[in-house]
């Protein structure tokens, strides 16, 4: 890559709600950025609380945080923008080296937070078991109950109120009703998944939205690439890189349900605000095999903490 390809442009500086560079920039919790005084306007006017980026919708009025790298690296941009303008054309190339370095944004500094918050949610983890009683009856359970994949021939299987009748689905053995929990998933080889957790009161029967109103928090990959968080509304996700193990945690008391892609130590998403009243439980679904190509099990793996 070139030095050149490094600069930062303005328009990664510009609020988008009053399209001018950042002044005192602030942070939502879902991780969009704004003028302090835009947002605070733009929710002194708007209910509910939504972010005028993604459109999530939060039931609480977030509290902002002071983006200080953000800040930092505005003050830096402008006053570049400044000496741009007076200093000779061969005065770019140290522009170009200093910004690289801070973009480099940056960069390391966020990398090292979410392995920090990652390693900290994996103290959280507790082992996951799927639960038969639970399962389509065109899943495949291992005899551990750790892996789960799709099968061409449906089981002559009792239909009970507990299982699901037409969405390949399955639920954890374990439940969970106040405190953190974690557990990691194998994704890898798979063209198609669902994971994430589900309230006791779920419909299992006939057709199923999965959205946090009906009592699911779940991210999905459709079509080999396509990644999305099943929010209100929902959400398409762009990743760096394909996730190959999945972490899921969660928080009673804070409301919050958070995806990880754990080999990267990158944080894919999380769902906020989340009114926990009832049992939770881990919720997978292996999605159809296809003929084969998404014939890949999910795998509930024991958790090692990264380094």
């Amino acid at each position: 890559m070139s030095a050149a390809s490094c600069l930062l442009s303005e328009d990664q500086f510009l609020c988008s709600i009053c399209l001018d560079v950042f002044t005192d920039p602030v942070s939502t919790s879902c991780g969009h950025n704004f003028c302090k005084n835009c947002i605070t306007t733009h929710w002194n006017v708007n209910v509910p609380y939504q972010c005028p980026m993604c459109n999530e919708v939060f039931n609480i009025r977030p509290q902002f945080r002071v983006n200080t790298l953000l800040s930092e690296m505005v003050a830096q941009f402008k006053h570049e923008a400044q000496q741009k303008t007076i200093r000779p054309p061969s005065y770019e190339g140290t522009v170009v080296r200093a910004v690289a370095q801070l973009e480099e944004t940056l960069s390391e500094e966020m990398k090292k937070l979410i392995e920090a918050e990652l390693k900290r949610v994996q103290q959280y983890a507790e082992d996951v078991t799927l639960d038969p009683d639970t399962a389509h009856p065109n899943l495949i359970l291992s005899d551990g109950g750790k892996q789960v994949n799709h099968g061409d021939v449906r089981k002559n299987l009792t239909d009970n109120p507990e299982r699901f009748s037409n969405r390949v689905n399955v639920l954890g053995k374990q439940s969970f009703s106040s405190g953190r929990f974690y557990f990691e998933v194998q994704v890898k080889g798979k063209t198609e998944w669902t994971l994430g957790v589900a309230r006791e009161s779920i419909n299992r029967k006939g057709d199923i939205t999965l959205r946090p109103k009906y009592g699911y928090s779940t991210i999905w990959l459709r079509n080999g690439n396509d990644y999305k968080a099943l929010d209100e509304p929902p959400v398409r996700l762009s990743l760096k890189s394909q996730p190959e193990k999945v972490g899921v945690f969660v928080d009673h008391e804070e409301g919050l349900v958070s995806f990880y892609d754990v080999a990267a130590a990158a944080l894919i998403y999380s769902f906020t605000g989340c009114s926990f009243t009832e049992k939770l439980y881990p919720f997978f679904s292996p999605c159809l095999s296809h003929g084969g190509k998404n014939s890949s099990p999910l795998i509930i793996c024991p958790v090692n903490q990264t380094a």
